[in-house]
């Protein structure tokens, strides 16, 4: 038999409890308490009790909400045999009573795992939390470190950016050493990020593992056609988080198609773009896109059904993906507290459901022992063409 008990902190109107069995049967359950932090944005939703959108959610509050609905149909449509969950669901953007009030107040001592979807000053303040406690802080969303460092209770499902570069470098290198490899860029501090990442993974020690070709084009986008080559597959990297950028270097490399033969390998954030959607931009989407991402889903399995079909009876619509990523990150981290695994020996693959998490220990000092958080490093090949994502190799 398996107890689930929500307690929802701000988030008055999804509240309910669920609790199963006499009393005497819930003394011998194992019983384990876990924190939820989302962004719902509350406080803008509410003019005191009053809500404001009548029947509808705000766009703003759509991720978080979702985020929470999926945890909650991990927690009852998958229980875990002979376990009581304690579920607090906190609102990460309550102005009423913040993170740093709840921490202060001692309202989290007793939790034993946080699940966050949350980024910043935010995620800052519950890795402090959890490396005093001693408790796994898994963030779910943010690709990201936040700066964090030195907490080997600090778990980052999304993968980093420099992550995302590594494992382009690792497949051009074992797949595509004889191509013509095209680095573009343009003025800017993340894109000199990527560049960095790049050219230090290039050059372990020195010396060029692979010949990459590199422009920076602020403007003049049709200068990239100056460095393909017709005899040859282009592998071009496009090395920034900006949609414009992006946009151009599709409609470029576009006129060059059929004389070259081309693949554009984009950054992680490209999938979320509109203007690769099919509804947006019929002339652009059908160019294929190349990307990584630590989530791919097709939504034929029996989990992406039972969210299917528990959504559609509860909110009478499709779940978004933020809810996919709050059902594995409670289904999977849940089971992981349950069986008591340490994050040291960490080892998901009997509880994965979507992704097939990798985690490893981070140390960004190679001569300390110190673990500074672990990481996913497990990531999809994914294409995109026609508003269509599939597995790109």
């Amino acid at each position: 038999m398996t107890q689930y008990r929500y307690i929802f902190v701000f988030i008055f109107f999804f509240a309910f409890e669920n609790t199963n069995g006499q009393s005497q049967e819930i003394t011998t359950l194992k019983k384990h308490k876990i924190a939820v932090f989302s962004p719902i944005y509350l406080d803008s939703a509410f003019s005191g009790k009053n809500y404001k959108y009548g029947k509808n959610f705000p766009r703003f509050t759509l991720q978080g909400i979702g985020f929470v609905q999926g945890a909650m149909i991990a927690l009852n449509n998958f229980p875990i045999e002979n376990c009581q969950f304690e579920t607090f669901f906190y609102d990460s953007k309550s102005d009423s009573i913040n993170i740093q009030e709840l921490i202060e107040n001692n309202e989290l001592d007793d939790i034993e795992m946080i699940i966050a979807s949350v980024k910043d000053r935010e995620l800052v303040l519950l890795s402090k939390f959890s490396l005093r406690k001693k408790i796994p802080l898994i963030s779910a969303t943010f690709p990201n470190d936040g700066g964090i460092t030195q907490n080997p209770f600090f778990v980052i499902l999304n993968s980093t950016l420099k992550t995302h570069c590594e494992s382009i470098f690792s497949y051009l290198l074992q797949t595509h050493t004889n191509e013509n490899i095209i680095h573009v860029r343009k003025t800017g501090n993340q894109e000199d990020r990527i560049a960095n990442y790049l050219q230090n993974i290039n050059k372990p020690d020195n010396k060029s593992l692979l010949y990459i070709k590199t422009i920076s084009l602020d403007s003049n986008y049709f200068k990239i056609k100056n460095l393909l080559d017709s005899t040859r597959l282009n592998i071009v990297i496009a090395g920034s988080l900006d949609e414009n950028f992006a946009v151009e270097i599709c409609k470029n490399l576009k006129t060059c198609l059929p004389k070259y033969k081309i693949k554009l390998i984009g950054m992680p954030n490209w999938e979320g773009f509109g203007a690769f959607s099919q509804k947006s931009n019929a002339k652009l989407s059908d160019f294929p896109i190349f990307y990584t991402s630590p989530y791919y889903n097709n939504k034929t399995d029996i989990f992406s059904s039972s969210i299917q079909t528990s959504y559609l009876k509860s909110y009478k619509g499709t779940p978004t993906e933020n809810v996919y990523k709050g059902f594995e990150s409670m289904y999977v981290f849940s089971r992981f507290l349950n069986q008591g695994q340490n994050l040291s020996e960490i080892n998901l693959k009997n509880i994965s459901v979507f992704s097939d998490f990798n985690i490893v220990p981070i140390k960004l000092n190679r001569q300390s022992d110190q673990v500074d958080y672990f990481e996913n490093k497990h990531l999809f090949y994914l294409k995109k063409q026609n508003g269509v994502v599939s597995k790109g190799w």
